[in-house]
């Protein structure tokens, strides 16, 4: 198994824990609402971060960290929605050698 198997799976169980028992447990307690402005709080470290690193190279880490936080909360947004990391790698996998300007065109 990968990282994101594992994760899937903890994702899944601690779903259905109670709120004082796991963190995601809570987020998914509050909501769709709640887990979708915690993504947009960790998107919006992820752009600071890259810019920090833009202007100080030593700060490659936190643009690491800030991504491993948007990922994760990437995640449990999907398991609330009943989805998972693997439904997005399929969906990658398709479009995989498919330039950027035919994807955008195939969608409409």
């Amino acid at each position: 198994m990968n990282i994101l198997d594992d994760l899937t799976e903890v994702l899944a169980d601690r779903k259905n824990q109670r709120a004082g028992e796991s963190y995601v447990a809570s987020l998914h307690q509050a909501g769709l609402n709640k887990i979708l402005e915690k993504i947009g709080e960790e998107a919006t470290e992820v752009i600071i971060a890259a810019k920090d690193a833009e202007m100080d190279p030593t700060q490659k880490d936190e643009v690491i960290k800030e991504v491993a936080d948007l990922w994760f909360h990437s995640m449990v947004m999907l398991s609330d929605l009943d989805l998972t990391a693997q439904d997005v790698l399929e969906e990658l996998a398709d479009r995989f050698g498919i330039g950027g300007i035919e994807e955008k065109a195939g969608r409409e």
